[in-house]
């Protein structure tokens, strides 16, 4: 699944579709605004034509009722002054007035119309009904619409929703850029990072990791770089580290000769000295003749071991039982060390290693005879097997004094030991044949509160075979 794609398409789609969505929504709205808007300006011409035609409808009523009642078809209703305290309220509102005639309508909804004459004493009232006509209550519905046109030009709505438009849409267009920059922003910042270790990879800095926690493309891209650096790291360290033994084989091979050259007259003139037999002092010539053949032969060996850590021994990898081979050795070494105790851990079904037999078993005695030696009489040492970091693992403890940091720091760079069996480059060859196999002979926590070492192997694939 391609998830940086599909936020990116989120992204997009979310930068685009909700506020197009709600300008759509705003648009819509507003052109029914606008619309209604549109038909209170026909409101309001509608209700001036209709106020127009309900005043002329009344002054034609008025003239007729007058014309009506001057002409005498229509009788009047005449009531008396002395009863004006019971009058309605029009009746004495026109009475007060001193008006000689008034035009009223009916309450409370006007649909008659009333013609007040002053005569002497009386108010003669003539009436006209005014065919269903409600002359009130369209006055009051005229007060309503006016009224409300009124209120509407007053809020010039023009305005209102221009401003109100901008406002929206400048806000809706800065919620989804901040949205955008925040999605891109966490989408390529893991990118710049990576970028920026990629640089400190190419100027040196195998050491560089970066954080990782994601599980899309950019995560498993992290730890891609940050396994590619440990590799990177690892075969450098490798790789300088062959270096330096690549010159010291220079040197052993410069050394091995020079001394072979000196030591080989020696040897024959001290041999040809005790083949004469001198008669005087022959005790004391042979003595210091022995000493001389004695140190010769130690040179010898120094000088062989030189020969051998300088030579590159053909290797011949294959399948091997890591198991059977640790075991095989420390039964081997029991023997050599009966007051040693040896103590074996198996892992048990390890898939098959790849390397020359020859050269595991040089390591692993090596291993062993160093930390015999470290144990000492009545010490123990333990072998145990077992896989990590994809290869097959053999360590060795040993209940030692352990190692120091100065002795740490120089443990595999070859050295001249002048102890009676050690020759200073057992573990320099050890790792030198480690790394050339594919693997690496490591120094680790001792199990035992000693020294511990731990030798890796690959193990055999497909492709090893061929």
């Amino acid at each position: 699944m391609n998830r940086l794609r599909d936020k990116l398409i989120l992204a997009f789609l979310a930068a685009t579709l909700v506020p197009t969505s709600a300008i759509l929504w705003m648009s819509v709205a507003l052109l029914q605004h606008s619309l209604s808007y549109a038909v209170t300006d026909d409101l309001d011409r509608l209700s001036r034509s209709l106020e127009g035609i309900a005043r002329e409808y009344y002054r034609q009523s008025c003239e007729n009722l007058k014309e009506a009642a001057l002409s005498g078809r229509l009788a009047a209703e005449r009531v008396a002054s002395g009863d004006a305290s019971q009058w309605p309220a029009a009746l004495q509102q026109f009475w007060e007035s001193r008006d000689p005639e008034r035009f009223v309508l009916s309450e409370p909804d006007g649909d008659r119309l009333n013609y007040l004459v002053r005569r002497d004493s009386e108010v003669w009232v003539y009436t006209v009904i005014l065919n269903g006509i409600r002359m009130q209550e369209l006055t009051r519905q005229f007060r309503q619409a006016r009224a409300q046109v009124d209120d509407l030009r007053q809020r010039d709505l023009r305005r209102g929703f221009t401003h109100t438009l901008i406002l929206l849409s400048a806000v809706i267009w800065i919620l989804a850029l901040v949205s955008v920059v925040y999605m891109a922003n966490r989408i390529s910042r893991p990118i710049q990072d990576l970028t920026a270790g990629l640089r400190l990879l190419a100027e040196g800095r195998f050491e560089t990791r970066l954080p990782s926690g994601r599980q899309d493309e950019i995560g498993r891209a992290t730890e891609a770089f940050n396994h590619t650096a440990g590799h990177l790291q690892e075969s450098r360290d490798r790789l300088v580290y062959l270096t330096q033994i690549a010159s010291w084989q220079v040197l052993a091979r410069k050394m091995a000769h020079e001394l072979k050259n000196s030591l080989t007259p020696i040897r024959l003139t001290v041999e040809e000295i005790l083949a004469r037999r001198p008669a005087d002092d022959r005790q004391f010539l042979e003595q210091a003749a022995q000493v001389v053949v004695d140190e010769v032969e130690s040179l010898e060996r120094r000088v062989r071991a030189f020969s051998e850590f300088a030579t590159e021994p053909a290797a011949h990898p294959g399948p091997l039982d890591l198991d059977a081979l640790l075991e095989e050795r420390i039964h081997f070494l029991e023997v050599a060390h009966p007051d040693v105790k040896y103590g074996f851990e198996p892992a048990g079904r390890l898939p098959p290693a790849w390397a020359d037999a020859d050269q595991v078993k040089g390591i692993l005695t090596n291993l062993l005879e160093n930390a015999a030696e470290a144990a000492g009489p009545g010490g123990t040492v333990l072998g145990i097997t077992g896989m990590a970091q994809g290869k097959l693992v053999a360590e060795v403890h040993d209940s030692g004094p352990g190692l120091s940091d100065d002795a740490r720091r120089s443990l595999f760079e070859p050295s001249i030991s002048f102890k009676k069996h050690g020759m200073g480059l057992g573990l320099s060859i050890s790792r030198k044949n480690a790394l050339l196999a594919g693997g690496d002979l490591l120094a680790v926590d001792g199990r035992l509160g000693g020294a511990g070492f731990r030798l890796l192997l690959p193990a055999r694939t497909s492709d090893s075979s061929t």
